[in-house]
């Protein structure tokens, strides 16, 4: 993956730094040596106080005030729709830039959503506020935009596989101890989520609504269409949650408005994209797997052959990457790079 690193140091706020993906932002600024004036860790008033290595020096964990910002530059948040919705105006006043990690403001009209292989010159309209899309949505288009840019993608078929990680730290800990339970053949009560995880699946657990989609899946419809700024690209979608820590995986069926790239030319496409890695390996049966896919910078991608219920007009595949990274944190300081 390449990133473009800024040559001015930044002032560089992390709300919700002691949650997962705030841990990741800071694991990720000292990865791609982000050149960091002085960094703000912020949180809720029960978690102040404490302190988080940064480059080997421990900054100490302050409560998040509307003051927290003057003299930021980007302030990079993931603590939730209802705190950014509440800190919106003072990130904004006090000049900094936020990025948001969470819901709030993806459909805003004014919002640049983006994913910066993607769509990198979004980023230039913003009016102090940058959405990060929901992790299953980037992963999906970093699958689809590769062949999308030389063949016109019609439509895209897609069920999900999704990490514990989708909803934090406190879900990845239920996963180990329902697995423990699961082993020792103790019963196991679910706090977090709605079923028993381990060893088991179920429906992710977002809102159904009349339709039948889960919040999810509609996520999938009308963020795609907001960052390729394109309606006409029909997608269906089923969410599942799967007893995994941390990567995200989908399976892709994607038809393609008039022929299919051979299998051939999807590899090379998806080679020359930055932020995918091919993992495609027929003979060993080897292919993108969640556990290689956690804490990589790329997406993993495989399983590329052609659909042969509509020859030469699609394809399949199978996509990995790590949600607390591409679908997160790294994707947000990539546009913090593009700022």
């Amino acid at each position: 993956m390449s990133i473009q690193i800024p040559g001015t140091a930044k002032t560089v706020a992390i709300a919700g730094a002691t949650g997962a993906v705030g841990r990741e932002f800071i694991t990720v600024l000292e990865k791609i040596n982000f050149p960091v004036k002085e960094l703000k860790l912020l949180a809720s008033k029960r978690s102040a106080g404490t302190s988080i290595d940064f480059k080997g020096v421990p900054i100490k964990v302050e409560e998040m005030t509307e003051q927290s910002f003057k003299g930021v530059d980007i302030a990079l948040f993931s603590a939730g729709s209802s705190i950014s919705k509440q800190f919106e105006r003072a990130v904004v006043d006090s000049g900094a830039v936020m990025i948001d990690n969470s819901s709030a403001f993806r459909m805003r009209e004014s919002t640049p959503l983006v994913i910066p292989e993607i769509n990198p010159d979004d980023v230039k309209k913003h009016q102090g506020v940058i959405a990060n899309p929901n992790c299953s949505t980037i992963i999906m288009l970093m699958g689809v935009y590769p062949l999308h840019q030389k063949y016109p993608v019609k439509r895209v078929v897609v069920s999900t596989y999704q990490a514990a990680s989708g909803a934090g730290w406190a879900a990845m800990e239920e996963l180990k101890e329902a697995t423990r339970a699961a082993l020792a053949g103790r019963d196991f009560t679910p706090q977090k989520m709605p079923y028993k995880y381990g060893f088991n699946l179920f429906s992710h657990n977002s809102a159904i609504d009349a339709s039948g989609y889960n919040e999810e899946e509609r996520k999938m419809f009308q963020e795609t269409a907001k960052i390729l700024h394109d309606n006409s690209i029909a997608i269906t979608a089923t969410c599942i949650r799967v007893p995994v820590l941390r990567a995200h995986c989908e399976s892709l069926n994607i038809e393609f408005t008039h022929q299919a790239p051979s299998e051939e030319e999807a590899r090379e496409l998806f080679k020359a994209f930055p932020g995918v890695k091919v993992v495609d390996d027929r003979q060993k049966n080897y292919f993108p797997m969640p556990l290689e896919a956690s804490e990589q910078f790329d997406c993993l991608v495989g399983r590329i052959r052609a659909d042969n219920s509509l020859p030469g007009k699609a394809l399949n595949l199978f996509i990995a990457g790590d949600q607390l990274l591409k679908g997160a944190a790294l994707n947000a300081v990539q546009i913090a790079c593009l700022l």
